[in-house]
């Protein structure tokens, strides 16, 4: 092992990103500008890596580094964007969002945790790793995009440049999961949570037509009724829970740390995966949502004024769709359960869910060799990601794909992701730094 001494001042470096509002979704009314500032940013507080690692840009947004070693095997590829949602300016946050504030061993601000604060410390790894002259066992990619929060067409690029090359990564970790404490609300303790599979994604729009006209004689089913109505038929209940392989090995897991009833409980869940998607879905909220398909209707519209009927009527309805599920499937079942063919149902976006990537696999080990080191006695845990990630374009053709942001989230904090008061705790930004590093040098 090289003797690597970890740079100061990473809260610095962050606070420095964060004053940068890369807005993907506001890129028409900002422009380039902050994204192109970050590019020439990290040029600046990251030079080893600019002069060591080769830099390709695809599409104006992707930035894919490559760190050459001395060996032809399969590469390591670590993702992360930095990119960032939106901020309502009427939301009582502590500190200004793109303020950068440092404060009480924490900084401040929108992409703390999502997802600037994960790419600053694969960034700090490398730097670090290169001043003391060390060279990886495989090539080593850092793929960074800059849309990940308006679907990802950077990483799509990315992604098909490696097909195109012919390059199956032996390994891919993007952002997901984090090291949280109680991660389920009958489990005690500390896990790293890793996705080891995500939902996919799929946007419907319903919409309905009918006779408009004054609104003091109206018809007995309007279009707005029409469209009410369907999404009413939309209920939790939408799509029979099922329990996907990650879920019982997550809960094999947990009883092993168990103790008293909750062991034999979880020993139970795990074993009989039915029981378990009962029970699940029946808990609600997270649970539920690991077992199943998601329906959340999130958009209506229809109407022009207070006393008019309007003539037309839409609904957006955002699905997350189970694993094992399908696009297809899934635009079958809603059109059965609204049971109305005056509703057309149109879809906006779909993308499949991805596979499981194994947990018995050297990849699942390393991850854990590298958990030890930065976060002792944390053990690495499976789970099914809800949302999407970038990483979910190498899934497509990379057998070993997970999810897992090295840094410890409290629920408050995981909360204030895409919400008010983001912010991260430097001192597992340093833990986090810890981890990619030991995963760099454990990669032989």
């Amino acid at each position: 092992m090289h003797a690597v001494v970890a740079r100061p001042g990473i809260a610095e470096r962050l606070s420095r990103m964060i004053q940068l509002p890369t807005v993907s979704a506001e890129l028409e009314q900002r422009g380039m500008q902050p994204f192109e500032d970050f590019v020439s940013l990290i040029a600046d507080l990251y030079p080893l890596t600019h002069e060591h690692l080769e830099l390709e840009r695809h599409t104006d947004l992707g930035l894919l580094f490559r760190w050459r070693s001395a060996s032809d095997a399969a590469p390591l590829v670590l993702m992360a964007h930095y990119d960032v949602v939106p901020v309502d300016e009427s939301d009582p946050w502590t500190h200004p969002p793109f303020a950068g504030t440092i404060a009480d061993g924490r900084v401040y601000g929108r992409g703390t945790l999502d997802d600037k604060g994960p790419l600053i410390v694969v960034l700090e790894a490398v730097e670090n790793l290169l001043a003391a002259g060390f060279t990886p066992a495989r090539d080593v990619y850092l793929s960074f995009g800059g849309n990940e929060e308006t679907f990802g067409a950077a990483a799509v690029e990315i992604a098909r440049v490696f097909q195109e090359r012919g390059l199956v990564p032996w390994l891919v970790v993007d952002e997901g999961g984090a090291v949280v404490d109680a991660p389920l609300s009958f489990v005690q303790g500390r896990a790293a949570m890793i996705g080891v599979g995500e939902k996919g994604v799929l946007t419907l729009r319903l919409s309905a037509r009918g006779d408009g006209g004054h609104a003091s004689a109206p018809p007995a089913l309007t279009a707005v009724r029409r469209i009410a109505r369907a999404v009413n038929r939309l209920g939790p209940g939408t799509f029979r829970p099922h329990t996907p392989k990650a879920i019982s090995r997550m809960l094999s897991q947990f009883s092993e740390q168990a103790t008293g009833p909750s062991r034999l409980l979880l020993k139970v869940l795990a074993a009989v995966p039915p029981l378990n998607a009962r029970i699940f879905a029946a808990l609600g909220g997270e649970p539920a949502a690991m077992v199943r398909t998601t329906v959340a209707p999130t958009m209506q519209s229809g109407g022009t004024a207070a006393n008019v009927i309007p003539s037309q009527a839409s609904a957006t309805v955002n699905l997350r769709i189970a694993l094992g599920e399908t696009v297809d499937d899934a635009v079958a079942r809603v059109r059965r359960r609204i049971r109305d063919p005056l509703v057309s149902i149109d879809v906006l976006e779909g993308s499949e869910p991805s596979p499981e990537s194994p947990t018995d696999n050297e990849q699942f080990a390393l991850l854990g060799r590298a958990l030890e080191e930065a976060f002792p006695g944390v053990r690495p845990v499976p789970y099914v990601m809800m949302a999407a990630t970038d990483s979910r374009h190498f899934h497509r053709f990379s057998p070993a794909v997970y999810r897992f942001a090295p840094l410890e989230m409290s629920n408050a904090q995981r909360a204030a992701i895409h919400g008010v008061d983001e912010s991260v705790e430097i001192a597992t930004l340093e833990r986090g730094e810890m981890f990619h590093r030991a995963l760099l040098e454990h990669l032989d």
